[in-house]
């Protein structure tokens, strides 16, 4: 009984800290937060459907479900390129991050167009 409330209060002093963190973090990396949590969240509706209603077409749901999930892996890309305080893309522009993360888009979006024939 005692190890639960030890438990407890380390979950507050976790969430305390998580939203301390997320309070003090820039604008642009919450925007870039909430597109991953809304491609996931896409990904994980259309597993539900999937589940509920049928697979019938299996190649529309695939590519769906990848389309979302390679768009969350770009953004998770994106919002690594434009942090200042990543070491190894100091020299590198947000403009150019976001161009790279457009193109890359563009390509993801044509292979899952392809795969649908």
């Amino acid at each position: 009984m005692g190890g639960s409330s030890s438990t407890s209060k380390d979950a507050l002093a976790l969430f305390q800290f998580l939203g301390s963190a997320y309070s003090a973090t820039h604008t642009t990396f919450k925007i870039i937060d909430l597109y991953v949590v809304y491609a996931v969240f896409t990904a994980l509706t259309q597993v539900v459907y999937m589940a509920i209603v049928g697979s019938f077409p299996f190649n529309s749901f695939l590519s769906g479900v990848l389309s979302c999930i390679g768009t969350a892996v770009l953004a998770v890309c994106l919002r690594i390129q434009v942090n200042k305080k990543n070491k190894e893309f100091t020299d590198l522009p947000p403009q150019r991050a976001f161009a790279d993360f457009l193109l890359s888009n563009l390509v993801l979006n044509l292979v899952i167009m392809n795969f649908l024939g």
